[in-house]
């Protein structure tokens, strides 16, 4: 792909070919400072993942997602923000509405400082919403998306440094948290660029792989340093360890695969890289407080059909 994403004719390279695209391990394989193409917002066939942290403003008429086992809608003239690394499907829309939708490395979200809460709150998987909306967001959503497509270097710099400037405003201002958990993620310097990327390099490894037998080792192995050291920067920078960050990586699979698919528990603990039905059960349980029978059984009562 050379310079857009769109949300529902995605042209990237999905990391696992093989499954059927409404599977949320078919993650997209482009991990730049980008814009989606299109300003109409489409129902997605399935939950999908990516590894930037993804912006939305809304234009006009509204959009509900499924975003980790919730439903959130955003209005006209809001702004959200998350990690696309969450599976995320948008399930319904007002016909017709329109947005902006902006990708931005999570590189530049490790090196804001003193923003531990927001940046640990975003890492975590919440869902960020901005309570106060400038006059001029509308338009400077829109400038910036055609100054991404545009594909000039220098105006990609500068837009960089302008959006960067707006999520410290949302900090500053106000912002609202879905998922409210601990804080954690510790504040990188511009001297840390090399471990800022390190664990970016981390993360897409697990998010890659994280249906495979992989373990902290490997992860470490894969970015060419020693396991204690890529175990330590790991956790001051992300809040948990890389183990923990593979098994959440896939208890999000398993819960999207339960919502989009009918495959049986057992084939949703296997699809999900859980090497027995009882480690998935005791993970899923810790974790979402109820049976992977239950969580499926309440959210398809919800309405939320297989895609």
């Amino acid at each position: 792909m050379e310079h857009v994403k769109p949300l529902l004719d995605d042209e990237s390279v999905p990391v696992h070919p093989d499954h059927d695209p409404r599977h949320p391990l078919v993650i997209f394989g482009d991990h730049r400072f980008c814009a989606g193409e299109s300003l109409t917002v489409h129902r997605m066939a399935g939950p999908h993942m990516h590894s930037q942290i993804e912006l939305n403003f809304v234009l006009s008429g509204h959009m509900t997602y499924w975003f980790d086992g919730r439903e959130l809608t955003v209005d006209e003239g809001r702004l959200c923000l998350f990690w696309g690394m969450i599976p995320h499907q948008v399930i319904d829309r007002r016909e017709g509405t329109r947005f902006v939708c902006l990708y931005v490395p999570m590189s530049v979200f490790l090196g804001l400082a003193n923003l531990s809460r927001f940046r640990d709150a975003v890492f975590r998987g919440a869902m960020i919403e901005a309570l106060e909306i400038r006059s001029w967001d509308r338009d400077i959503f829109q400038r910036w998306r055609e100054e991404l497509l545009a594909g000039d270097e220098n105006l990609t710099e500068i837009v960089r440094n302008e959006l960067t400037a707006r999520v410290l405003r949302i900090e500053r201002d106000g912002w609202r948290d879905l998922r409210e958990e601990g804080s954690a993620i510790a504040s990188f310097s511009a001297n840390d660029s090399e471990r800022v990327e390190h664990i970016e390099r981390m993360l897409r490894f697990i998010a890659e792989h994280a249906l495979e037998n992989i373990s902290a080792e490997d992860v470490s192995r894969a970015v060419g340093l020693h396991p204690n050291y890529a175990m330590s920067i790991f956790k001051r920078a992300v809040g948990h360890t890389i183990n923990q960050a593979i098994v959440r990586h896939r208890l999000d699979t398993a819960q999207s695969l339960l919502i989009s698919t009918d495959l049986s528990i057992t084939d949703v603990a296997f699809e999900s890289g859980f090497g027995s039905v009882s480690r998935f059960y005791e993970a899923f349980s810790e974790r979402f407080v109820e049976k992977p029978t239950a969580f499926r059984r309440r959210m398809r009562s919800k309405g939320q059909p297989p895609a």
